[in-house]
């Protein structure tokens, strides 16, 4: 008997370590894919079972490159796997960097204490201006906008429009047309 290289990867046998009928049911979560063979549900199951043990060895690389190497892999692991090597970088957002309490509550009074700059006009989300002492830009002036009211602030409002243009000049009586629209003359 031949002795097995250690240095090859496993041939595929044909069984997946993922289940098949999950992964096609997954599969067919999406509009666009009417069916799905088997072959191609077995190939999406070995090419993430490839995907996942690939993701996992860098993690071990980044436990094997510690001071004091561990025994497990960690999440911090992973996440310095993803922001150091390029392949996995569209993986930023799924498994991003951890930091500590202290760091998160640090960096929000940063970005509290220091707005960021509008200029002369411009509204915030929520719909009002930010109070400076003036507002676009003539001293003495109020900040907010005269139709944005400033005691409901979550809720932007619509200018407010003269009474005087909702009104029509005249209207024909709708009792002599039978109808029951309202119709308006020049």
């Amino acid at each position: 008997m031949p002795p097995k290289n250690t240095g090859e990867p496993d041939e595929i046998t044909g069984q997946s370590a993922l289940p098949i009928s999950r992964i096609k049911k997954i599969i067919m979560l999406d509009d666009d894919v009417a069916q799905c063979s088997n072959n191609a549900t077995f190939v999406i199951a070995m090419a993430t079972e490839m995907f996942i043990q690939y993701l996992a060895e860098q993690g071990h690389n980044v436990v094997k490159s510690e001071r004091k190497p561990r025994k497990t892999v960690q999440y911090k692991d992973l996440a310095t796997a993803v922001s150091h090597i390029d392949n996995l970088e569209f993986l930023s957002d799924v498994i991003p960097k951890t930091t500590t309490y202290k760091q998160f509550k640090e960096k929000k009074a940063k970005e509290a204490g220091a707005p960021g700059e509008l200029e002369k006009g411009q509204r915030t989300l929520n719909g009002t201006t930010p109070v400076t002492g003036e507002g676009n830009g003539i001293p003495g002036e109020s900040a907010t906008h005269p139709e944005v009211s400033s005691q409901s602030p979550t809720i932007p409002r619509t200018p407010v429009v003269p009474v005087s243009a909702l009104m029509a000049d005249r209207t024909i009586s709708s009792s002599a047309h039978h109808d029951s629209d309202v119709q308006m003359q020049d």
